[in-house]
């Protein structure tokens, strides 16, 4: 035991077969405590549509910027086409911290008691993506997204999908030609009411189901962006679509508040960049994926395309309008009115 009472270095010195010993534990300490330090923090990052949608798209390429912006001290898991959580789940799953990153649509909200973002809801309230990023890209959508903070979330961004077209079994020109059809519609009392406005029955069903219920009859017919009706190949079991554009789908991109406020400040600030250039780039991929699949479904052969005249539209316009009034008390007018502001849109003067 003399040896224990030697100095630790002239021990050593002394004991070529425990210096090596020691090096050799030393250096692995220290590899482990590095590889410990270094060990990447890891976001799931959920959604429910396929990978080369809009959404798909944007949440692969903030997961490659933000890999990038941190020096690979970040890695994002994206989890496409429902793998983790389902369109009900998945909301849930965030709030407890299973899943740290959604981009749900923002008709997912009300449901959670956040009911103001039912405003992107309302048919015809947007024109064109110009109307629209005044609202996302504005104080409205900043103001939103900070409702979020109470229910657990941080709300980071909106991306767009694109805007909303019908699709049927039979010719769609005028909103009568709806009357009495079973119509998919996302959870929303919004969309229930904006599908009752023109006579058709509103059908609530998760998006992974949509497909089968066309292709049997369960439902007659749906409203989608085009990219998620030829993604998800609704095409090839609806034998007409009208170009009717009147409402938006769009997501809000949202992380456990928890989790975001527990990150490294540094590491927040590089993922806030990550996601500013992914919205970017979500938004200019949405509206080229939505042309570019507008094309594949009319050389499908399968699907009827008709674009609606301008009186044509009006007439869905103009059938669609007292929804607004009639969600003013769930939405609030006041948010109503914010959105109006921003976009021009009276529906008084229809």
């Amino acid at each position: 035991m003399e040896d224990a009472n030697l100095p630790m270095r002239q021990y050593l010195e002394e004991n070529p077969m425990k210096r090596r010993l020691f090096t050799v534990g030393l250096a692995a300490a220290v590899f482990s405590l590095t590889a410990m330090a270094q060990q990447p923090i890891v976001i799931k990052f959920s959604h429910v549509v396929a990978r080369d949608t809009p959404k798909g798209l944007g949440a692969e390429y903030f997961a490659k910027k933000a890999e990038e912006m941190t020096k690979g001290k970040v890695k994002v898991e994206v989890y496409a086409n429902s793998t983790l959580y389902k369109d009900k789940e998945e909301m849930e799953a965030l709030q407890l911290g299973a899943v740290q990153m959604l981009a749900p649509s923002l008709a997912k909200f009300g449901p959670l008691g956040v009911k103001e973002f039912e405003v992107f809801d309302l048919p015809f309230i947007f024109d064109d993506y110009n109307d629209l990023h005044k609202v996302t890209q504005g104080p409205v959508g900043k103001m939103l997204l900070d409702k979020l903070e109470a229910k657990g979330i941080r709300g980071l961004g909106f991306w767009d999908n694109g805007f909303k077209s019908l699709s049927a079994n039979t010719p769609i020109k005028t909103p009568a030609d709806l009357k009495g059809k079973k119509l998919r519609i996302q959870s929303s009392k919004v969309l229930d009411e904006q599908m009752r406005s023109i006579g058709a029955l509103p059908q609530v069903m998760a998006f992974s189901e949509v497909y089968q219920a066309l292709q049997t009859g369960v439902v007659d017919g749906t409203e989608n962006p085009i990219s998620n009706l030829y993604t998800q190949k609704m095409h090839e079991v609806q034998k007409y679509l009208t170009l009717t554009e009147h409402g938006y789908l769009g997501y809000a991109v949202i992380v456990n508040k928890k989790f975001w406020d527990g990150l490294p400040a540094d590491v927040r600030g590089q993922l806030e960049a990550a996601m500013k250039d992914a919205t970017a780039h979500a938004n200019k991929t949405a509206k080229e994926q939505n042309d570019k699949d507008l094309d594949a479904v009319k050389k499908s052969g399968k699907t009827q395309v008709y674009e609606p005249t301008k009186d044509e539209r009006m007439a869905f316009k103009k059938a669609m309008a007292p929804v607004h009034q009639k969600m003013e008390s769930r939405i609030g007018k006041d948010i109503i009115q914010e959105v109006y502001k921003e976009t021009g849109f009276d529906p008084a003067k229809l």
